[in-house]
């Protein structure tokens, strides 16, 4: 599995009704492109749920990166976002875990994000035993009602640990005590291989 997501970040006055449109126009074009696991397609409003800003932020999880590379460059399907928004930087992390909640059957309505520094200096053995936990963790988080999908991914470059859940409602506000660094609003879920075997997500 790999992880990717782009942060498109908006005027203060922007009128996210055109990117609600666009998902319900465009969203459906990837319900069945090869090699995607899942994308969900997530914004941020300024003003609610304590979201400083508008933002369009979309989050993937890949089976391959072959099929990401496709995707970005080879025309199929980043050059819309290019056209209309200009080209954001994509953020791109190495899977280490995912996870099917009991929500998994249904259509996810919100998502959070957890972004983790690994700290400057952290032994081998210390950077294990960090994983090891934040697996455990997810494992843990997976399991609560409402959970269509956790997933825990490392960037190696900035060394960073990141945790993506989807949930079928809201994000619970006390989230196993979470600090989630974001929380979304899922407009529309493309998950075309996302169980099946090889996929990026276990049960």
């Amino acid at each position: 599995m790999y992880a990717m997501q782009y942060e498109i970040t908006l005027p203060a006055d922007y009128d996210m009704g055109i990117i609600r449109t666009r998902v319900a126009t465009r969203g459906h074009l990837l319900d069945d492109l090869p090699g995607l696991g899942l994308k969900a397609y997530v914004i941020r409003e300024r003003g609610v749920g304590g979201s400083p800003v508008n933002q369009y932020a979309p989050v993937y999880l890949w089976r391959d990166t072959d099929a990401m590379s496709r995707f970005l460059v080879g025309g199929g399907g980043f050059q819309g976002i290019i056209g209309d928004f200009g080209r954001p930087a994509v953020h791109h992390w190495t899977g280490v875990a995912t996870e099917a909640g009991p929500a998994r059957g249904r259509t996810p309505a919100a998502a959070s994000r957890r972004l983790t520094p690994v700290p400057a200096g952290a032994e081998p053995d210390d950077l294990a035993a960090l994983v090891a936990e934040e697996t455990r963790l997810l494992r843990e988080l997976a399991a609560r009602d409402g959970v269509h999908t956790a997933a825990l991914a490392v960037d190696p470059r900035h060394w960073q640990l990141m945790r993506l859940i989807l949930w079928e409602r809201a994000v619970p506000q006390d989230e196993g005590a979470e600090d989630a660094t974001e929380r979304y609003e899922v407009l529309h879920l493309s998950a075309p291989h996302l169980d099946e075997p090889g996929g990026a997500a276990r049960r």
